[in-house]
């Protein structure tokens, strides 16, 4: 038993990703380069359709957004504008969601993304893997200005093994 109680702080101590003190809470970096939330979003899809009443478009199949080094994919995509046409006020990706920023890389169900304050709320079985490291949560915040990220939810890792049973 306290073989294992070893390992295990062992583990704790040893995390690649992350010190002691934010393995504790749930608090994170995402991506190797800051995503700046005023350059061009670009969209690729199969198929798009278009909302003349409030000119949302919804992308779907196979879709691809980027922005500077961030890319999100999705089956589907639902482009809200802002109010007076002002530019893009948000994204809402739904099934099969990837976020990548630099060497990281989020899974989830959906995602919703607020350009202005560049904010991705991943939620829905999320797995974050960084590296050979990996986070699951039931969801996770991410700033895309800072490369700050938050879990919540039934927060889950594998931590490596000491070696010492060999």
């Amino acid at each position: 038993m306290r073989r294992l109680a070893t390992a295990f702080l062992i583990g704790l101590l040893t995390l690649p990703f992350m010190s002691m003190a934010e393995a504790q809470g749930t608090d994170i970096s995402f991506g190797v380069l800051k995503t700046d939330t005023s350059q061009p979003v670009e969209v690729t899809a199969d198929a798009l359709d278009v909302n003349q009443e409030d000119g949302a478009a919804l992308f779907k199949g196979n879709v691809l957004i980027i922005q500077g080094e961030m890319r999100l994919s999705a089956d589907s995509v639902l482009v809200i504008n802002a109010p007076e046409g002002t530019g893009i006020e948000r994204l809402e990706a739904r099934g099969n969601v990837l976020l990548v920023s630099g060497q990281d890389a989020a899974e989830a169900g959906a995602a919703d993304y607020t350009i202005k304050s560049g904010t991705v709320i991943m939620h829905g079985n999320v797995l974050l893997t960084q590296g050979a490291s990996t986070l699951g949560a039931e969801r996770m915040v991410v700033n895309l200005a800072s490369g700050d990220a938050t879990l919540s939810g039934r927060v889950r890792t594998t931590l490596p093994g000491s070696g010492a049973d060999k």
